[in-house]
């Protein structure tokens, strides 16, 4: 517990870059868990220090984390224009929220999106073309919900423009100092997605739910290792966002697209082997998608927080995210 609490304690703070010092992000948990928590699943607010322009990686929930956020004081500097009808959260979410990145179609990765669409501000889904077919298909669809995109079944709302990234090439965020690039996971048969964000000379990573390249019979994450490790070698990658659902007594078979404990270290050690000796250590890994559980005893938190630390010979800084905290990754 004491150890759990310590990471959450340091996910307050600046996590300072050895080069490159004034550049970076400032990352918020809109959603922290995977799993059945409603209300709290996988979203971060995300924009470059020097701009108040956002994006979310993921959607799972966004007003209730945005709420939560506030309370903590995170928005004190927003500035609600006098005209507006909205309040402070309400502000945020539609006009500095200027678009949505989508690693995948499950519902703890775009909840957020559908129940906010209402009293939403007019912006892009930025998905690989597979997602945001599933998006159109499944959910915008006038059975589902309204169709508030700009495809599908009529009459179309257009509040949420299709965005679709092509694998491996930046493209520009709408309306931000940022840009990203796709690069496709594999989710137990599902195409996932993470996303490379940059800004001026820093980026940060971001994972949508994924599985081991072994478990998957995929070279997906060794991929993404091999195009961020010149990043990562020179201190331009500021920080990473990935999943942890299970501890490590989760046997393989079991994983359903997910990682544990043990095989986040071997994919992190697959970025150092690509970037070179020393390259990971104090960057900040943000352990996203941790399963929600309703057992008693010791927390799924708690307990991957510790076999992490047991396996980290890479010296990297955990964190482990709880809903409305912030943190600077410079």
């Amino acid at each position: 517990m004491q150890s759990l609490v310590r990471a959450a304690l340091a996910a307050c703070f600046i996590f300072p870059g050895a080069a490159h010092a004034q550049s970076g992000f400032e990352v918020v948990t809109l959603g922290a868990r995977g799993g059945i928590e409603d209300g709290n699943l996988s979203a971060y607010l995300i924009r470059p220090l020097d701009d108040e322009r956002y994006v979310t990686c993921d959607a799972g929930s966004i007003v209730s984390g945005l709420r939560a956020a506030d309370e903590k004081g995170v928005f004190n500097a927003v500035e609600v224009p006098e005209d507006s009808p909205n309040d402070r959260v309400g502000h945020v979410l539609t006009e500095r929220i200027k678009g949505y990145l989508i690693s995948h179609a499950h519902l703890d990765h775009f909840a957020g999106v559908i129940i906010a669409s209402p009293d939403d501000g007019k912006k892009p889904i930025y998905a690989l073309p597979s997602v945001n077919e599933r998006i159109e298909r499944n959910y915008f669809n006038w059975e589902a919900w309204p169709n508030f995109g700009d495809r599908g079944k009529e009459p179309m709302l257009k509040k949420y423009g299709y965005a679709d990234l092509r694998p491996g090439k930046a493209r520009e965020i709408d309306d931000t100092e940022m840009s990203v690039t796709a690069f496709p996971l594999s989710h137990a048969g599902a195409e996932s997605t993470a996303f490379l964000i940059e800004s001026g000379d820093a980026a940060l990573l971001c994972f949508g739910d994924t599985g081991p390249d072994e478990v998957e019979k995929s070279t997906n994450i060794e991929n993404i290792w091999t195009a961020v490790a010149d990043l990562a070698r020179d201190g331009r990658l500021k920080g990473i966002i990935i999943e942890t659902s299970y501890t490590n007594e989760q046997p393989d078979e079991y994983l359903f697209g997910h990682l544990t404990p043990a095989w986040l270290m071997k994919s992190l050690a697959g970025l150092e082997a690509a970037a070179g000796a020393g390259a990971l250590k104090d960057m900040p890994v943000v352990v996203s998608h941790i399963k929600h559980s309703m057992k008693k005893g010791e927390t799924p938190q708690e307990r991957i927080l510790e076999q992490l630390e047991e396996a980290n010979d890479l010296g990297v800084r955990f964190i482990i995210p709880e809903q409305g905290m912030k943190w600077e990754f410079r």
